[in-house]
């Protein structure tokens, strides 16, 4: 593939985090849980900020926890973190966390712009308040999901490159390694999928800001992955090669892996 060039401020990351994540178990919203002491969606934002080509990130928080996100996040970015004046029309109720400022410092000079938004009561809804709120000269859209903690910035920097490159929707995907069978509403097999022609989807997911900003608008149900919404408008998605660290952290083992990788 041909290498583009990569200056900071061409690409923009969305990071939908308002949602409680019940898989998890009761407690505060999913992003917010922690990982070796800090929350999930500190770690990820590190990684995504440490990506050379990103110049702006923006959060989508609980609503009632954006000012504690907006907090949170301070230390990891060298410019001031922004809220966003941006509310979503149906947020969310989350409980009150108790969150406290990373202890890290900041990355290197010129890290990217931070913006923290009021996410929805759906992820579909936050990534719309969060593209809502990327500033104009922000050509290339990426989404993330605060889940996905351990994400490495060569990843990101695979997906903006392949956006750059000229596809309007770029996925990571890696090879579906289980054996997969369809079954009918009784439990019975009625046959075996193919899976070398399936792939396990992973984020960030890349676009260009008009192409998601038209999946968007056209959108008539809740997706739970843009680059569906992509599909339904005619756009082809291009794939890149995944990675195994950028797993979702969705239940308790899920985060007992994630402490052994980390």
């Amino acid at each position: 593939m041909t290498a583009h060039p990569r200056v900071r401020g061409d690409v923009a990351v969305l990071v939908p985090a308002a949602g409680m994540g019940v898989r998890l178990g009761p407690g505060a919203p999913k992003a917010l849980r922690l990982l070796r002491g800090e929350p999930l969606l500190v770690h990820a934002v590190r990684r995504v900020a440490a990506a050379p080509s990103v110049g702006c990130i923006v959060v989508a928080a609980p609503s009632d926890a954006v000012d504690d996100v907006t907090a949170l996040l301070g230390p990891l970015v060298a410019s001031p973190v922004t809220t966003a004046p941006i509310v979503a029309s149906e947020t969310c109720g989350a409980a009150e966390p108790k969150l406290e400022a990373s202890s890290e410092s900041p990355l290197l000079p010129g890290s990217p712009l931070l913006l923290v938004v009021a996410g929805g009561a759906s992820r579909q809804t936050s990534v719309a308040a969060a593209l809502a709120a990327v500033p104009a000269e922000f050509g290339i859209v990426l989404v993330h999901d605060a889940a996905r903690a351990l994400t490495p910035p060569e990843l990101v920097e695979t997906v903006a490159d392949a956006v750059r490159g000229g596809h309007g929707a770029v996925i990571p995907v890696l090879p579906v390694v289980d054996t997969i069978k369809e079954v009918d509403n009784s439990g019975i097999v009625v046959g075996t999928v193919d899976r070398s022609v399936l792939r396990a989807v992973q984020t960030p997911q890349g676009f260009r800001r008009d192409v998601l900003t038209s999946a968007h608008a056209a959108a008539v149900d809740e997706h739970t992955d843009d680059a569906g919404m992509a599909e339904k408008i005619g756009v082809p998605v291009h794939t890149v090669p995944g990675s195994e660290a950028a797993m979702k952290i969705t239940r308790p083992f899920d985060l007992a892996i994630a402490e052994l990788l980390f």
